[in-house]
C-alpha cells in the first residue's frame, strides 16, 4: 500500500518496532502468570520483565536464522542477566505472534471505531438539517418521484451505523488469544497459564486452538471492513453522479489555490470521493484473500502468514483512512438547495404520475386503462416540455373522473413527502 493512505496513527501500529512491542508484551504477560502459578521462579519473570529487544540486531538474527521468533527471541536474550531459559518457556511462536496480532488488531478497531462515529454524527448532523429539503429522486439514473435530501443523507447514516455494529462484533471476535502450545493441546503447558496471561491482556482464550487461532475470526473483520468500504463507496458514488455538471446539487469542496486540471482551468472534479471509490476495492478484494486464508493443512501451515502481513494493515489503514476522507468531504460538503428545486421544476410535474393514476382508479378508471392514460399524458408533457398537470387538465377523460380541486392536489409536492418526519423517527429513535 502507498504509505501516504496511512494515518498516522495506523502508522504507528503496524511497525516492525510496535510488532515486536506487542510480542515481548505477550512474552512477559506469559512469564508473570507462570511465576505466580509457581512454574518458573519469582525472578526470572521480573527479569524478562525488565527486557529489550534491538529491531536491527533482530533483522541480523533473522537474516542467519530465517526464523523471525527465534531472531526475536535471541535479541531479548541478550538483554537478559543470567540464565534465559525461562523466556518463551513451553510455547510455540504463534502463541506470541496471534495473541499479539489480536492486540494490535483491537488497537486498529478502536481507531477506525472512532473516525467512524465521528462520520456517524457528522451524517446525521446534515441529514437534519436538508430534513425537508425536496429533490428529486432517481431510479436507473432516471427522474422517479421527490425526496429529501435528508432522506438521502439518513440512508447513507443507517447503513454506515450497521457498518459500526458490524465492526465492534468483528473487533469481539478477534479479541482471541491462545497460549496451548505446539498443536493447541497445552501438552507442555497449564490452561491455568493461558487464562492469567491473557486476562492480564485483555484478550479471551480461543476455545479450540491449533497451532494458530483460527482465520475465521480475521476473515470476519476485514469482511465487516469491507462492508464498510462498500457503504463508504455508496455515498462517494452519489455524491460524484450528484456534483455531475448535468445535476449540480453537490460538489465537493475546492480549497483555495486548488486545480482542477492540467488542462482545463475551469474544472472542479470530485477527486477525493473518487479516491475513495479506488481504495474501497482493494479493501473488498483484500477479504477473497482472508476467506483462503481459512483452510489450513491439519494444524496449521505457513500459507497465511505472508499474506496477513499484507491485507491486514492494508485493510484496517486504508478504511481508517477512507472514514477520515470521507468525514471532511461531509462536513465541508458545498449543497445546492437552488439548483435541486430547479431539477425539481425541470421534471415538469411528471413526478405525479402515480398519484395521477391512483386517483384515476380510486375513482373508477380500471387500472390497466389508468396506466395506459397518464403514460400517454405524460410522454406528451415530456415532447412539447410542458407540465403534466396542464395536460392532464386538459384531456377529457381524465376530467369525467377527476375535478379541478382534485387534480390540484394530486399535483402538490408537499403531500408527496409527507411521511419524512415518520422515516426520521423511526430510523433516529433508538
Amino acid at each position: 500500500m502507498i504509505p501516504r493512505y496511512m494515518t498516522p496513527e495506523m502508522r504507528a501500529l503496524w511497525t516492525e518496532e510496535r510488532k515486536f512491542q506487542t510480542w515481548l508484551q505477550v512474552e512477559q504477560a506469559v512469564a508473570n502468570a507462570q511465576a505466580k502459578l509457581g512454574i518458573i521462579p519469582k525472578r526470572a519473570a521480573r527479569q524478562i520483565a525488565r527486557a529489550k529487544f534491538d529491531v536491527r540486531q533482530i533483522e541480523r538474527f533473522e537474516a542467519e536464522t530465517r526464523h523471525d521468533v527465534i531472531a526475536f527471541l535471541k535479541s531479548v536474550e541478550s538483554s537478559i542477566p543470567g540464565k534465559v531459559q525461562y523466556l518463551h518457556f513451553g510455547l510455540t511462536s504463534y502463541d506470541i505472534v496471534d495473541t499479539a496480532l489480536a492486540l494490535r488488531i483491537r488497537a486498529a478497531a478502536n481507531l477506525i471505531l472512532k473516525e467512524a462515529n465521528l462520520l456517524l454524527s457528522a451524517l446525521k448532523k446534515l441529514a437534519l438539517r436538508y430534513q425537508d429539503t425536496p429533490m428529486m429522486g432517481r431510479t436507473h439514473g432516471v427522474h422517479a418521484e421527490p425526496i429529501t435530501f435528508g432522506l438521502k443523507v439518513l440512508s447513507w447514516h443507517q447503513e454506515l451505523k450497521r457498518a459500526v455494529s458490524r465492526l465492534e462484533l468483528a473487533k469481539a471476535n478477534t479479541g482471541y488469544g491462545k497460549v496451548s502450545g505446539a498443536v493447541g493441546s497445552f501438552s507442555q503447558l497449564s490452561p491455568a497459564v493461558e487464562a492469567e496471561a491473557l486476562k492480564a491482556l485483555g484478550l479471551k482464550p480461543e476455545p479450540v486452538a491449533t497451532q494458530v487461532v483460527p482465520r475465521d475470526r480475521i476473515a470476519e473483520l476485514l469482511l465487516a471492513g469491507a462492508l464498510c468500504g462498500a457503504g463508504l463507496e455508496r455515498i462517494a458514488l452519489e455524491i460524484r453522479n450528484l456534483q455531475r455538471t448535468e445535476i449540480a446539487e453537490v460538489a465537493e469542496s475546492f480549497a483555495k489555490g486548488q486545480r482542477g486540471s492540467s488542462a482545463m482551468p475551469h474544472k472542479k472534479n470530485p477527486v477525493t470521493c473518487e479516491q475513495i471509490s479506488g481504495l474501497a476495492r482493494i479493501i473488498r478484494a483484500n477479504v477473497i484473500v482472508a476467506l483462503e486464508d481459512i483452510p489450513l493443512w491439519h494444524e496449521r501451515d505457513l500459507s497465511n502468514s505472508s499474506a496477513e502481513r499484507v491485507i491486514i494493515p492494508d485493510s484496517l489503514s486504508l478504511l481508517h483512512y477512507l472514514l477520515r476522507q470521507m468525514l471532511k468531504v461531509i462536513t465541508n460538503l458545498q449543497v445546492n438547495t437552488m439548483q435541486m428545486l430547479e431539477n425539481l421544476e425541470a421534471a415538469r410535474g411528471q413526478y405525479c404520475s402515480q398519484r395521477l393514476m391512483l386517483e384515476l382508479v380510486k375513482a373508477g378508471m380500471p387500472k390497466d386503462n389508468a396506466y395506459r392514460l397518464v403514460q400517454s399524458l405524460s410522454f406528451t408533457a415530456q415532447e412539447r416540455s410542458c407540465e403534466l398537470a396542464g395536460v392532464a387538465a386538459g384531456d377529457k377523460e381524465v376530467l369525467r373522473y377527476l375535478g379541478t380541486t382534485q387534480l390540484r392536489q394530486v399535483f402538490d409536492l408537499k403531500s408527496l413527502l409527507k411521511n419524512t418526519d415518520y422515516i426520521f423517527r423511526r430510523a433516529l429513535r433508538s
